[in-house]
């Protein structure tokens, strides 16, 4: 037995693809081409005004809407007129169905980002200041009024000075050793820097 030719093959199929258009249960390929040909760019064009522009969404609708028009060729192949209306209603109901659904669920979020952000714990924040406080009590009480003027009521090395009625170089000296000996007593509770 040889190989056929194209033609012989053809012919032998034609006859089945003709009954294949009479069964109504069958879509006829032909009729979902040209579907595809004259309303494809059409109605992408209308679901993009639907859907504000979101491409993706539009091409999804699109053959959303061309895939039940094959599943309804019979009803297409009956209708008379332009199948476009029907189209287009099925398009904008998708797109309506599709919303509503939205707005029902709440949108899934991955949580990986949440688990790179450090969640602030109350308890650290409270040790450290425990671990703080205790460092300042260990410094002299002119290192420790320089520290706190400047540095946890914010005032400046000249405002600070006028609080303290000291002048402005001692506040700048105090502060200079207030923080080396801040940086000792908290080494030595175990807080590097």
């Amino acid at each position: 037995m040889g190989v056929r030719k194209d033609s012989v093959v053809a012919n032998e199929r034609a006859p089945r693809a003709r009954h294949r258009m009479s069964q109504p249960s069958e879509p006829d390929e032909e009729l979902m081409r040209a579907l595809y040909r004259e309303h494809a760019g059409p109605l992408l064009a209308y679901v993009l005004r639907l859907v504000a522009g979101d491409r993706q969404r539009a091409e999804d609708v699109v053959q959303e809407t061309l895939i039940r028009a094959w599943k309804n060729a019979g009803q297409l192949n009956r209708a008379t007129g332009s199948v476009r209306p029907w189209l287009v209603t099925v398009a904008r109901r998708i797109v309506i169905d599709g919303h509503r659904s939205r707005q029902a669920r709440p949108q899934e979020v991955d949580p990986s980002p949440l688990e790179v952000i450090p969640a602030e714990d109350e308890i650290d924040k409270a040790l450290w200041l425990m671990t703080l406080s205790d460092a300042l009590d260990d410094l002299t009480p002119a290192h420790r009024e320089v520290l706190v003027e400047t540095y946890f009521k914010g005032r400046t090395v000249n405002e600070a000075a006028e609080t303290l009625g000291i002048p402005s170089g001692t506040v700048r000296s105090r502060v200079f050793y207030a923080l080396r000996s801040m940086k000792l007593a908290l080494e030595e509770r175990g807080v590097t820097a």
